[in-house]
């Protein structure tokens, strides 16, 4: 009894050694040599200094910007609050917030269904182009740059589906609004 007791502790503490520490170093070390960024979560940097990541959302509510998806996510895009809102389509909350949401969206014709609803993590960094392209005209009144021009900016800035199947196409709000900021200062120059 006593040797298959001791065989069962050395196998279990090697085990944990193993699976608990080594595995999760090499994993980590493989991450950070061969995807580095990926791996250190898609950090944005400008003037050195960390703006945002491409993965997580964050808030946009300045008119003269392009508008995230609302985040369900604790106090904002709170990654250690992710998750999803769970009401259904029936739920009083749900068409009370839709319905305020959708009373400040300013734009032509129906507003996109993703400019008022919460992703399932609450987290999601990306619209649909339509979205992005519903909000052209505040941003036009609002920066005074032509529509033609933001069309263009959003238009380049649509990411299609992986390998031509996998997805849908959308925009990173946090990498379009980098853009127009940078669009507006070589407008002033």
């Amino acid at each position: 009894m006593k040797r298959v007791l001791v065989t069962s502790i050395l196998y279990t503490a090697i085990t944990a050694l193993i699976l608990g520490i080594g595995y999760p170093l090499a994993m980590t070390g493989i991450a950070q040599v061969f995807f580095k960024d990926k791996a250190n979560g898609q950090l944005i940097v400008k003037d050195g200094q960390i703006i945002g990541s491409q993965l997580i959302g964050q808030s946009f509510t300045g008119a003269s910007y392009f508008h995230s998806r609302p985040s369900a996510a604790g106090t904002g895009y709170d990654a250690s609050s992710s998750s999803g809102s769970n009401l259904g389509p029936t739920s009083k909350a749900l068409i009370d917030r839709v319905t305020t949401s959708t009373a400040t969206e300013q734009g032509i014709g129906p507003v996109p269904i993703d400019l008022v609803t919460t992703s399932g993590s609450g987290l999601d960094p990306d619209i649909t182009p339509d979205a992005a392209f519903y909000q052209i005209p505040r941003i036009s009144r609002e920066r005074r740059i032509p529509v033609a021009v933001l069309t263009q900016l959003v238009q380049a800035h649509v990411q299609m589906r992986q390998f031509g199947l996998l997805g849908e196409p959308h925009v990173n709000v946090l990498d379009l609004n980098l853009a127009l900021n940078d669009l507006g200062q070589k407008n002033s120059n």
